[in-house]
């Protein structure tokens, strides 16, 4: 555990070694899975802006409309993209979209 000037408390998680799960935690984990949906909370979730479909990313912008850049993004958010299978590249475009959809609204 690390305090910073600004008093903000910061953990590191080593995955490599992580700490047992404890009886209490195990109690608790056990409460969470079997609540039901209906029981959690979402008032702190800002509403979705519409129907976005992840299926169909070529559908959004058409490929003449692109511009090639170099973009460095962290190494766990391009994981999860190429994850997602062929095409990973558009649904990013399709999430920076949905972004400044919804910023160009406020600005």
């Amino acid at each position: 555990m690390h305090m910073s000037a600004r008093n903000t408390v910061k953990f590191k998680l080593d995955t490599q070694n992580p700490k047992p799960v404890g009886a209490a935690q195990r109690k608790r984990l056990a409460a969470v899975a079997a609540m039901p949906d209906s029981a959690i909370d979402y008032s702190d979730i800002p509403k979705l802006s519409g129907a976005v479909q992840w299926t169909r990313p070529g559908a959004l912008v058409p490929s003449e409309n692109k511009q090639q850049i170099t973009l460095r993004v962290d190494a766990d958010v391009l994981s999860f993209f190429k994850a997602t299978g062929k095409r990973y590249q558009s649904r990013m475009n399709a999430a920076l979209r949905e972004y400044v959809k919804a910023h160009a609204k406020s600005a």
